[in-house]
Order: structure tokens, then sequence, then C-alpha cells
């Protein structure tokens, strides 16, 4: 079915579904307080993430390595894009500390893309995994990778250190993603999804955005593409505009909408779908390694 929006003009005013509730509860509370007090740094508090407060209170974290100024310019991610900093060699262990002192039991990784380094950033994301592993040999691990560019030698590293599950984002339908992605390939973010589980990988993952004018016979193509190279676990949320140089909202998706996207992978034999407007890609991840 297409969409009925001119696709061409942005969507106007937050339905009353993306109303988010200000986070509470003990547990919340505390681990702010700890984030506050050691300036440690999560993608939760600083991309202002609205499921904050429900992960936290199930003892899940999101982490950004190896800086924080991409070398892509993607369209939509409010993530600066420059030249970025040298490599912090100490980060693997201050990831670590971070993940220890919040007490974390899963800890999602991510970070931006360093097309800059010769190993894509691999190097340091195995070494940030092994860290971990030694500071808190309990906390389970989602790594979400970057494409590395389809190097397969950058993608090995991360199937050595052997995350419970590895993600890699689509982000969009492939006729979008020139726009979207700018700097990505649709088909190469399939490669690295196929290469993950075909080398071993425990459970592999993708995320998708909607609302940048797509259509459901798109969305469920890529849902199709993604359980034919073995895909476990998907999620699908709503795009919200960072700021207004960035790609505009061109729909907002109904929650009846969403539950059909959901009911249709779950049909389609993905494991887990998180469907929804405030999904991300880190939403209820620790249940994604059962």
């Amino acid at each position: 079915m297409e969409s009925v929006l001119d696709t061409n003009k942005p969507a106007t005013g937050k339905p009353k579904w993306l109303r988010v509730k200000l986070p509470t509860g003990k547990k919340y509370t505390e681990l702010r307080g700890l984030v506050d007090k050691y300036k440690l740094h999560t993608i939760c508090t600083s991309g202002s993430c609205p499921n904050m407060g429900e992960c936290w209170g199930e003892g899940t974290a999101t982490f950004m390595i190896l800086g924080n100024i991409c070398t892509r310019s993607c369209g939509f991610c409010g993530v600066k894009t420059g030249r970025p900093e040298t490599v912090d060699w100490d980060e693997p262990e201050k990831v670590a500390r971070s993940i220890k002192l919040m007490n974390i039991k899963h800890a999602v990784i991510t970070s931006v893309d360093r097309d800059d380094l010769k190993d894509g950033g691999s190097i340091i994301w195995a070494e940030t995994v092994k860290a971990v592993r030694r500071m808190s040999p309990g906390t389970t691990m989602e790594t979400l990778i970057p494409d590395f560019q389809g190097i397969e030698r950058n993608i090995d590293r991360i199937l050595e250190v052997a995350p419970e599950v590895i993600s890699h984002n689509m982000e969009t339908v492939r006729r979008l993603t020139r726009e979207v992605r700018i700097q990505a390939k649709y088909d190469r973010s399939l490669e690295v999804l196929r290469y993950l589980k075909a080398n071993g990988a425990k459970r592999t993952k993708s995320g998708i955005m909607l609302g940048l004018g797509e259509t459901e016979e798109e969305v469920i193509q890529t849902m199709h593409d993604l359980r034919n190279v073995g895909l476990d676990v998907l999620t699908i949320g709503q795009y919200l505009q960072p700021s207004k140089k960035h790609l505009p909202v061109k729909e907002f998706i109904t929650p009846d909408q969403f539950k059909k996207y959901e009911e249709i992978g779950l049909k389609l034999g993905f494991r887990h779908v998180e469907s929804g407007a405030l999904v991300r890609s880190s939403y209820k991840a620790q249940k994604h390694i059962l």
C-alpha cells in the first residue's frame, strides 16, 4: 500500500502518541547520580533517548566509543561531522569502568564512523569488548557497529570477541538510502549482516526508521531483504528531525501501522521485532540475547 501523504511536504505537529513521560524510579535516580558525579558518557543522556528511564530501570545502557565526530554526514543523524580527534587508546578501560560503576547488566556499545582510520576503529571496538569482559564478566553486550566499509578483516575483529549480539542498522529502505545515509550503501549493509551471520555471529540485529517518505511496500521489502541474510532481531521506529538542518519528517506513522509491521516481521521469522514510534536501536536490548 502506498503512503497517501504527499511525501514532498514535511509533516507538521507531533501526534499524541509521541509524548514521553519523564524518567522516574529508584534505579534511574541512582544511575543518573553516578553519570553526573563521574561525568560518564552515555548515548542515553546525550541523545535524550525517550526510553532512558525504562532501559536504565532494567540495567541496560548505551555507550559511544571513538569520539563524537563522525566522518560521514547522514541526513538523519545529529552527530557532528568533520575531522575526528586522535584515537584514545585508554577509552576501552574508561568505558569498562563506567559499565562497572553503573552496574550495567546489558551494555550496548556503538560508535561514529571512522573512515579516517585504516582499521575503521575495529581494534578499539575489540579492545572495548575485552575490557568490559575483564571488569564485568557477568555483563552481556550488544555491539552496534558501522559498516567498516565492508572490509572483512575489520568485521572479523568484532566476530573474534563474540559479543552476544552484533547489530548494524539499515536505517531506511533501498530507494532512500542515498539521500538518508549518503556515504553508505544498502547492499553493502546487507552484505555486512550476511557476513556476520555466515561467520558465527550468535545473534544479528538491525534497525530502520520510518517517516522519511518510504512506502509500506518498500518497508516490507526491506524486511524480506533482512530475513534473507539471516537477521534475527529487527527494530522499527519513528524518525524525528534532530534539527532544521536535517531531513524533515514526511509522515508520523500510526501505532496501528507499527503493530502491522511487527506482525509481518514475526511471520517472516524474526526472533524479535520491536516496532513502535518511540522504539530506538537499543530498546529492550536485554531481551534480544534470548
